[in-house]
């Protein structure tokens, strides 16, 4: 392929995805999802309910099915599941984050540990973080949370495929502080069945959360404790390991050097930090890693994904040492994973 091929492929495949936010974006506003949410319909009740002609709501119709987000079955069409939480948890498409990117990227404010990062950022963390359950479980695989003694783990940056094992085999209790929907959490429990895990977040956050472990019948080995992830009271020195997933890069500085001390005092000493975000790292990134980078940016005042040098200084700081690095390879968005032991 000639490298003017190339150029062409490629300014077709942005069109392409330029038309399908624009396809989806026409659905909701039509009211489309809304009406298919209630249940299978025909062609006729569609076009009734969105007030277009039958022809034309078909061509939409089959650039839905397309995408994905609708599905046919003889005459009737039918949201997708995909669809159905894409309208529940982000009905506006990301509509009201992008539209403020431009006046987000011009402000210069500064950040503090006082800065509040928006509520609605990490619901919505929270609520597609389902979509990470691959990455989930082969984290918990490489943190060697389970019976079976793992290899020991090599230094950071060492690539993939380490494992971060604990010196512990007994029966392990974890703190997922800023859990959202838990899945980071469950994945290790779910393989590790001697691991019991304290959750720490706001009251919604933590109905998810329980409704993820319920619905893997692990919810016998989960207690909560609510309020703030920066300010909630915690334990000292009770946890083998504390967890912080998807949860540093929206943060300041100062906000991330509280996190990351709270999870230094609540762990035993032995015991591991481990953080589950996206990382900088020497390749170039990814669409996806670019585009997540953007909207924390946006999203946040103080937020950044940081190079894999900051972060393990960071990690030093707080007083960890043995600080070791993976990035996992079942993430859709170029996840990491860094972990500290306490002196």
């Amino acid at each position: 392929m000639s490298a003017q091929d190339r150029t062409l492929d490629h300014y077709q495949e942005l069109m392409t995805i330029n038309a399908t936010s624009h396809v989806l974006r026409t659905g909701r506003e039509l009211g489309l999802f809304e009406a298919l949410i209630e249940g299978q319909k025909t062609i006729e009740v569609l076009a009734e309910r969105t007030g277009c002609p039958e022809s034309r709501l078909t061509l939409l119709l089959r650039s839905l099915i397309s995408v994905g987000i609708i599905e046919k079955y003889e005459d009737d069409y039918a949201i997708s599941s995909v669809a159905r939480l894409l309208c529940q948890y982000d009905a506006d498409l990301g509509d009201a984050v992008w539209q403020n990117a431009s006046t987000a990227l011009k402000s210069d404010s500064q950040s503090s540990a006082d800065t509040k990062v928006p509520q609605s950022r990490f619901d919505s963390i929270a609520a597609t973080q389902w979509v990470h359950t691959p990455a989930a479980m082969q984290a918990a695989e490489i943190l060697d949370f389970g019976p079976t003694p793992g290899e020991e783990g090599t230094d950071a940056g060492e690539g993939e495929g380490t494992v971060m094992s604990s010196d512990d085999s007994g029966p392990q209790t974890l703190l997922d502080l800023g859990c959202g929907s838990a899945v980071w959490s469950c994945a290790a429990a779910h393989r590790d069945p001697q691991l019991s895990v304290t959750l720490v977040d706001h009251p919604g956050a933590l109905e998810a959360a329980m409704a993820t472990a319920n619905s893997i019948e692990l919810g016998d080995r989960f207690e909560s404790i609510e309020g703030d992830a920066l300010t909630a009271e915690l334990p000292e020195g009770q946890f083998d390991h504390v967890l912080i997933a998807q949860r540093l890069n929206s943060y300041s500085p100062d906000q991330i050097r509280l996190m990351l001390q709270r999870a230094t005092s609540a762990v035993k000493s032995g015991g591991r930090v481990i953080v589950i975000d996206s990382f900088e790292g020497p390749n170039r990134p990814s669409l996806a890693e670019s585009i997540e980078a953007l909207r924390i940016g946006i999203e946040t005042e103080g937020g950044a994904v940081p190079e894999l040098k900051e972060a393990q200084e960071r990690m030093k700081e707080a007083g960890l040492e043995s600080i070791q690095f993976t990035f996992i390879a079942a993430s859709r968005v170029g996840l990491g994973l860094m972990t500290g032991i306490k002196p």
